[in-house]
């Protein structure tokens, strides 16, 4: 068995308020046929709920968006940057962040345990 992945993803119920939205939208996209591009919105709605997250494990944090992946090492960690929105940022040591999209401050705990110890929830 492989090393323990601790996965943060949206949760799949926001797929109801996509599926309301398109629904919504239906009466104007409907009207015309070009007005069918108005769908693109709540397809691209549904791929973030479905692709964005982060997968934590002992080896480093592998960042998912919508159009692609990054793998992050926690020897590249510097630490962890919060916002005063909730928001989580991974602080690199070169200087800059990345984004951890879905993650918020209550994540931290679960996160510093399948980090291996790396850090220590607050």
């Amino acid at each position: 068995m492989g090393p323990e992945v601790t996965r943060v993803r949206m949760t799949r119920s926001a797929l109801l308020v996509v599926a309301f939205l398109a629904l919504c939208m239906s009466p104007v996209a409907l009207a015309r046929p070009w007005l069918a591009v108005v769908f693109l919105v709540p397809a691209t709605l549904a791929a973030w709920v479905l692709r964005a997250g982060v997968d934590v494990d002992a080896d480093g944090v592998t960042v998912r968006a919508v159009l692609g992946v990054r793998r992050v090492g926690w020897d590249d960690v510097a630490g962890l940057a919060l916002t005063r929105r909730g928001e989580v940022r991974l602080a690199l040591r070169n200087g800059r962040t990345v984004r951890l999209p879905v993650v918020r401050t209550r994540h931290l705990a679960a996160l510093a345990v399948a980090s291996g110890g790396r850090f220590e929830a607050p």
